[in-house]
């Protein structure tokens, strides 16, 4: 089995998954606009022809899934995402932060990449296209807390 989180955006998915596999070190695998659709889809307004019904980027073992999605389809699309977060974990604090670096870049910080009580390194945020993620540096065995 493979849990794979999906992502919905409005318009911005092509350029959310071409940013996250520069971050990532992954590849776009898949990425088919709505344009390209069989005639007998319900979607097929020109406007949203460029827009992508399916997005699929492989990182390792890994995958993100994603779309573009309008109001109508997806009646919460254009409200800031709730209730979830793509979650990173590495042993190595450096890659931690750098991610953390790279994809707060244009987002909010929610809590600053810094060391805490679980990991040597953690922080929260919501990218540039209103993803949450948190990222954390798994600890060795033998790692302490400098402050404790």
């Amino acid at each position: 089995m493979k849990i794979v989180t999906s992502l919905s955006f409005q318009g911005e998915c092509r350029a959310a998954f071409e940013f996250y596999a520069k971050v990532l070190g992954g590849k776009i695998t898949a990425a088919f606009p709505y344009g390209e659709a069989p005639p007998d889809m319900p979607i097929t307004d020109p406007k949203y022809k460029d827009w992508l019904m399916h997005c699929w980027l492989e990182v390792g073992d890994q995958a993100l899934m994603g779309a573009d999605m309008d109001a109508g389809w997806a009646p919460n699309i254009d409200k800031p995402k709730n209730g979830f977060d793509v979650t990173l974990h590495t042993m190595d604090k450096a890659e931690a932060k750098r991610w953390f670096d790279q994809l707060a870049e244009g987002g909010k910080i929610g809590m600053p990449f810094s060391e805490t009580f679980w990991s040597p390194g953690f922080g929260s945020l919501v990218d540039k296209f209103g993803i949450p993620w948190m990222i954390n540096s798994i600890p060795s065995a033998d790692w302490k807390p400098t402050q404790g």
